[in-house]
């Protein structure tokens, strides 16, 4: 037995080298697609044989066994489920935004079915597969030998548009991966147009095409392709949220954008609750796992207020219904359905493809190019294929016309012959004709000698002559060549051309929490420790003055609430301490537990320095320049500062008044800097005087004198008053009074003020004073945590120096602490629906 030669080879380098060779195959050979044409070979191989089975658009269906029999005989040695699974794409109308296979029978769905069995599926070529393909025959592309060298396949096919970018591709290779999203026919056409007038015709003759003849740069053709393929279109339509990531994968190759769901909001017909209607749903996204997405998180208690989720899809078109409870609000819930589910999803795009035997990641211009290119290749070869089937049937007309022109000796001559041999050697010899020629005299017919096929003959021969001549000119004139490209392209475009399906929309920014919470008013109370909360306005039931009010806040027996604030769950809340420092919270962020919940110390959500406490809150939208933020302290002093000044929040919180010892912050308020401004005081003294008095001030400033206080008297509110409407003060044993803000005369700021009530031992110290307007409700709050709604109207309007009336009737040793405005709402339900208010200042006066 002889032993085999053998050569020690490293394992490491086989290994490698093996590995290469196999990631080579998998990169050009399965999984990334030609730029020229847009298909990978699997592809490829699949139309290539139906068109080689005659599968035509306008000829009958055949089993789809059949074809795929054909395919992975023939072309693609691979398993038959993945050469149908090819085959089923290519006829799904959901993922392929032009079908290049025309099915019949079930090929699946959006629902994520699968397709049935090849044996029971019929298929046949779409006509634009046909257009892909046209010309094959002309030698328009290079054939190499299938598997076993039975037969020849093409390397790609002649495309008459660009395919890559209008069906995408999407592959994952070794080490890379392409996702090009499709696009429409149209518009990438009028791409390809722009560029071929405006880039590669001459002066001139861009003139004639419509194009501008100037020299452009690869920005400013960028730029302008970017604004005829304005972006992705996607065969299930939707939306694409923002232009920065289309913009960016066109640029350079790689981008992301945000593709979302097409929805509308309707009323039902009881018109009691809204519902959301989806009837398009972004690019490959499986219908049924979106429903059961969206059933699991409201399960789970993720997605709130929704009650009912229906899919009523039919042959006319989808349309998922996500029905919702009463009073919810259809925007919010649908800024969660995107957040969380996907009915808002990100596609990476990825435009790597092969160009000229090796992968490439390119922007949308060097597709384009890289196209017309071999476009240019493409038609080059046909007309020198076209012409050389001219010059050869032009070659064997000549022929025919010298034996026509000498046709008695050329009779002469066969009929001396012994044999054709020897007649094709003597015509050869006696008339200088080629072989071809010969043998075609000698195969014609004696019916080409009569005189009316002579002048066939002839005629022929003078519009090959012709052809040959507009052919050649054709080959040595470029712009003439690109003139046939730009009509096959409107061509294709005039035939096969639609409608944008995808939107493109504006990027209104991120969707942040703002977007998933409703923004509804709530009522926000602190306690004297430091607890806060918040609790919807509808919680409370508006009640008749003097009723007993409903519990709004547990409380410890030695805590007691102390501010009361109405505001929206979209603002910021500036929290002013009473030491005169500001700190931000959103309004969202403060917990809501409820009617008779507790809540949470202020110190976990701001951080407040030990000692402080907080003196008023405002509700703000807007940082602008056009407000003031207006701070009144217990000891009359008064500060203006900008509002803009406040619109950079710190974790540790900023100054926002100088306070002198002893003093402290009671109220701030938002002005728009023409109003007034009121001050009353605990003993039931008041000043007005113009907003104007004072100057606006550095946040640090100390502030100025806003009243003199007699011995033993404090601030106890600060208003930014506007003309009309009553000023209404609150005393703490359960009385109030109005009083039109006109009795209080004008003074300059400084003074010692005029009375504003009379305080005795019946009604108590002055709690809290406020400026009325019509239509709003009054919250009282209690030290023991309960607060009554009632009517402003109700409170009787009557002079300054008056005790007032009962506003509620008080147990034991409970006393009124603070109040706030809400404009007036109708009677709230038994059944709890939410009744939407505007809302008003809190005791600090301030409104949105």
């Amino acid at each position: 037995m002889t032993e085999l030669n053998r050569t020690p080879v490293n394992i490491e380098d086989e290994m490698k080298r093996s590995y290469l060779d196999y990631a080579m195959s998998v990169i050009i050979g399965r999984a990334l697609p030609d730029v020229r044409d847009g298909l990978k070979p699997a592809h490829r191989r699949v139309l290539y044989a139906m068109s080689q089975m005659g599968l035509a658009s306008n000829r009958a269906y055949r089993k789809c066994a059949k074809v795929i029999g054909e395919v992975i005989g023939n072309y693609h040695p691979h398993g038959d489920q993945p050469a149908y699974d090819t085959l089923v794409r290519l006829a799904q109308d959901f993922n392929m935004r032009k079908t290049l296979v025309d099915g019949q029978g079930n090929f699946g769905s959006v629902d994520g079915d699968p397709p049935a069995a090849y044996r029971y599926t019929e298929a046949r070529l779409e006509s634009l597969a046909e257009s892909l393909m046209q010309d094959l025959d002309k030698d328009t592309v290079d054939y190499v030998p299938n598997f076993d060298e039975t037969t020849t396949e093409p390397t790609v096919f002649p495309a008459t548009y660009p395919n890559l970018l209008v069906n995408g591709s999407t592959g994952i290779a070794v080490g890379m991966a392409t996702n090009i999203p499709p696009h429409n026919l149209g518009e990438v056409i009028d791409g390809v147009i722009w560029i071929i007038e405006n880039t590669l015709m001459g002066a001139g003759q861009a003139g004639e095409a419509g194009g501008s003849g100037r020299t452009y740069s690869r920005e400013e053709k960028l730029k302008e392709l970017i604004r005829l393929i304005p972006g992705p279109d996607f065969p299930t339509g939707g939306s694409i949220v923002g232009k920065r990531g289309i913009h960016e994968a066109y640029l350079t190759g790689r981008g992301s954008i945000q593709v979302r769901a097409k929805t509308e909001i309707e009323t039902t017909k009881k018109g009691d609750r809204q519902q959301i209607i989806v009837h398009e749903i972004p690019y490959q996204l499986n219908k049924t796992r979106l429903l059961e997405r969206i059933a699991e998180l409201v399960r789970d208690k993720a997605l709130e207020g929704i009650s009912d989720l229906r899919d009523e899809s039919d042959r006319d078109g989808m349309r998922i219904v996500i029905e919702l409870k009463r009073g919810e609000v259809g925007e919010v819930v649908l800024n969660n359905l995107y957040k969380q589910t996907q009915l808002q999803q990100s596609f990476g795009i990825i435009t790597l493809a092969i160009v000229a035997g090796r992968p490439k990641v390119l922007n949308l211009l060097e597709v384009i190019e890289l196209f017309i290119d071999f476009r240019r290749e493409v038609v080059r070869r046909r007309i020198e294929f076209e012409l050389r089937k001219a010059e050869a049937r032009a070659h064997i007309l000549d022929g025919l016309k010298i034996a026509l022109d000498h046709l008695d000796a050329v009779i002469k001559l066969i009929r001396g012959s012994k044999n054709p041999p020897e007649a094709k050697a003597g015509l050869v010899a006696q008339f200088a004709l080629s072989e071809i020629q010969a043998q075609a005299i000698l195969d014609m017919q004696l019916q080409r000698l009569t005189g009316l096929e002579r002048d066939k003959i002839l005629g022929e021969l003078a519009e090959l002559m012709a052809l040959i001549a507009k052919l050649k000119n054709i080959l040595a004139n470029q712009p003439l060549l690109l003139q046939i490209i730009l009509a096959e392209l409107r061509a294709v475009k005039a035939k096969f051309g639609d409608p944008r399906r995808t939107q493109l929309i504006e990027d209104e920014g991120e969707i942040g929490i703002m977007d998933l919470i409703a923004d509804e008013d709530v009522a926000i109370s602190v306690t004297d420790t430091g607890y806060i909360k918040r609790t919807p306005i509808t919680t409370y039931r508006t009640q008749n003055r003097g009723g007993k009010g409903r519990i709004g806040m547990r409380t410890r027996d030695e805590d007691v609430v102390n501010h009361l604030f109405v505001a929206s769950t979209h603002s910021f809340l500036v929290v002013f301490s009473d030491r005169g420092r500001a700190y931000w919270l959103k309004v969202h962020e403060i917990p809501d537990v409820g009617a008779d919940g507790k809540g949470k110390s202020v110190a976990n959500l701001v951080q407040m320095a030990a000692g402080e406490k907080i003196a008023a809150m405002l509700a703000i939208k807007e940082f602008d320049d056009q407000h003031f933020i207006v701070m009144g302290t217990r000891k009359g002093t008064i500060k203006k500062t900008e509002l803009s000044a406040f619109s950079n929040p710190r974790a540790g919180g900023i100054i926002a008044m100088g306070i002198d010892e002893g003093d402290a912050v009671i109220d701030v308020q938002l002005s728009d800097g023409q109003c007034e401004v009121f001050i009353g005081t605990k003993g039931g003294k008041a000043i007005r005087f113009p907003e104007g008095d004072v100057r606006g001030m550095g946040r640090t400033a100390f502030g100025v004198r806003g009243i003199q206080l007699r011995e033993g008297d404090e601030v106890v509110a600060m208003q930014v008053a506007k003309p009309g409407g009553t000023l209404l003060t609150v005393t703490e044993k359960g009385y109030a009074k109005n009083t039109r803000l006109d009795e209080y005369r004008v003074t300059g700021r400084g003074g010692l003020g005029v009375k504003n009530v009379e305080v005795t031992e019946k009604n108590g110290s002055v709690v809290a004073i406020t400026q009325v307007h019509d239509n709003e409700e009054l919250l009282v709050i209690t030290e023991q945590g309960k607060i009554l709604r009632t009517p402003a109207n109700e409170i009787r309007t009557i002079g300054r120096a008056t005790q007032g009336v009962r506003v509620m009737d008080l147990e034991g040793e409970d006393k009124i602490v603070s109040v706030a405005l809400v404009v007036k709402a109708e009677e709230i339900q038994a059944s709890s629906e939410a009744v939407e208010e505007v809302p008003k200042a809190p005791d600090s006066g301030e409104t949105e």
